[in-house]
């Protein structure tokens, strides 16, 4: 059974967790922009100074009248959409409300265990979800091309993986890292070496090197902003308008 998100020309309503973050406040923005995208709340920690405040002018985009939250279940019945880029906890916690009350979500948070991950994969047997380590259009490109890659070169070449983040990244390697390495495991049959960087205020650059005798071949990708995150997330939350439940992936989203 689909879920009816939205009628024909409506607009999706969405809540955005983590709104004080750096990846919640250019959500935040970008829907402002979106003709297709309404802002019905925000979600933060009870502990967080932004709890009460309007949302809009929080973020800076002008006062609308819809306030910061801590308790997704007071506000859950106003949104289509839950878009998440938040932590492992709180997105299970969030995504035990979203199920209660067949609402869809977008996770783009990374870090989850194994067990956690299964979390989701179970609710998405309930609910519509989109699920991915990066949001951005390029990435998932680079995760396909990987793949092939990989397997036009063989096991004459050797694989490793370089990942680079802000120095505030918690998780290391990286979701997207992680994704690109099963991308060559399914060629080579074994994760390759992973390298994790820290530095500065990276957003995230993502290099596959393949070597051989006399050359190497390497497959970057560069984040120069959050906003190609962000803007995937508010296309996964478009996407799931009047999907049925199931897990997808931001290569549904893109059609690759």
């Amino acid at each position: 059974m689909s879920l009816n998100i939205r009628g024909e020309d409506a607009m999706i309503k969405i809540i955005i967790s983590g709104i004080s973050g750096k990846m919640g406040t250019r959500i935040g923005v970008l829907a402002s922009q979106d003709k297709d995208i309404e802002i019905v709340g925000a979600l933060e920690a009870s502990s967080s100074l932004a709890i009460g405040k309007d949302v809009g002018e929080f973020i800076a985009i002008g006062k609308i009248n819809k306030k910061i939250n801590s308790d997704f279940n007071k506000i859950v019945s106003l949104c289509d959409v839950l878009i998440d880029f938040t932590c492992p906890s709180a997105t299970l916690k969030y995504l035990e409300a979203a199920v209660k009350n067949k609402k869809a979500v977008v996770i783009g948070t990374t870090g989850f265990s194994k067990e956690e991950a299964e979390k989701i994969k179970k609710a998405s047997k309930k609910i519509p979800v989109v699920f991915s380590p990066n949001m951005s259009i390029g990435a998932n490109l680079m995760f396909k091309i990987t793949e092939e890659v990989a397997g036009a070169l063989g096991e004459d070449y050797e694989a490793e993986i370089v990942e680079t983040h802000h120095d505030q990244k918690k998780d290391a390697p990286s979701g997207t890292a992680k994704r690109l390495g099963e991308a060559v495991s399914k060629v080579k049959g074994k994760m390759p070496p992973m390298h994790s960087v820290r530095l500065g205020d990276i957003v995230g650059d993502h290099t596959v090197i393949f070597a051989g005798k006399g050359e190497r071949i390497e497959l970057t990708h560069r984040a120069h902003s959050r906003d190609a995150f962000a803007k995937g997330g508010l296309d996964a939350a478009k996407f799931l308008a009047g999907k049925k439940p199931g897990l997808y992936t931001m290569a549904d989203v893109i059609g690759i």
